[in-house]
């Protein structure tokens, strides 16, 4: 289920030099904010949770999701190469989860790490702040690159389609209105991480089993719909 050769292929599109300087500058920003806001507000717990809560989880990590689900297989798709890589004898579930993987890879460093640095930066971890938000970016990491990298085999929109969702749904609609956080990745990794964090500082609209069902099953799901569609790319490409 995993091929190395593709796998390299991915993390080369996906880190080369210009990808590279927008995975990071989102990042950099965090850890730039957390100094600030520890330099002027010192050690605070509440301030911490919601530097990482409102800023790393909520915009940072479904942003660094979109790049890197979308970028592992959505060139590939507008510019034709695919039909080179699909004509190989490599099984399309195989191409998929091997994508999968190595987005998943990318979206955690650039996302997870960072997490952590700055919940360090800015208490310390008091209260398991940074560790439970870290959690949360690992979690949250798995299920957005499946689903933006489906979207990035169904359209040749889906870096537009996927920034929409990540700052309009989960940004605005997944913190602002109550029904809309059932359906939110970033509650569903809340729901996780809130059993580590200490006392209140990090909550979740969604029970932790409902949260965990979902996580797992919108990343199953993503991951065979996207496997099925490239399938039909390549019998499209047969014909």
């Amino acid at each position: 289920m995993y091929d190395p050769t593709v796998a390299r292929l991915t993390y080369r599109a996906l880190l080369g030099r210009r990808r590279a300087l927008i995975l990071g500058a989102l990042p950099l920003l965090l850890l730039v904010i957390a100094v600030a806001v520890r330099a002027l507000a010192g050690v605070d717990d509440q301030t911490a949770a919601d530097v990482l809560g409102g800023f790393a989880l909520a915009t940072m990590v479904p942003i660094i999701g979109v790049i890197a689900g979308t970028g592992a297989i959505g060139p590939e798709i507008d510019d034709g190469s695919v039909v080179y890589l699909l004509s190989k004898p490599i099984k399309r579930p195989t191409i998929i989860f091997t994508k999968l993987i190595v987005a998943v890879a990318v979206t955690m460093i650039f996302s997870a790490v960072p997490t952590l640095l700055a919940g360090l930066i800015l208490n310390g971890n008091g209260q398991q702040v940074a560790v439970a938000y870290t959690i949360a970016a690992l979690v949250a990491s798995i299920a957005y690159a499946a689903l933006f990298l489906l979207l990035g085999t169904v359209s040749r929109h889906a870096v537009v389609f996927g920034l929409v969702y990540a700052l309009v749904w989960e940004a605005l609609f997944g913190s602002l209105v109550p029904g809309a956080r059932t359906l939110s990745v970033q509650q569903w990794s809340l729901a996780v991480a809130q059993k580590v964090a200490d006392g209140n500082l990090v909550t979740s609209d969604v029970g932790l089993t409902t949260a965990t069902v979902l996580l797992a099953g919108v990343t199953v799901l993503a991951t065979w719909f996207a496997g099925q569609k490239l399938r039909s790319l390549t019998l499209a490409g047969e014909e």
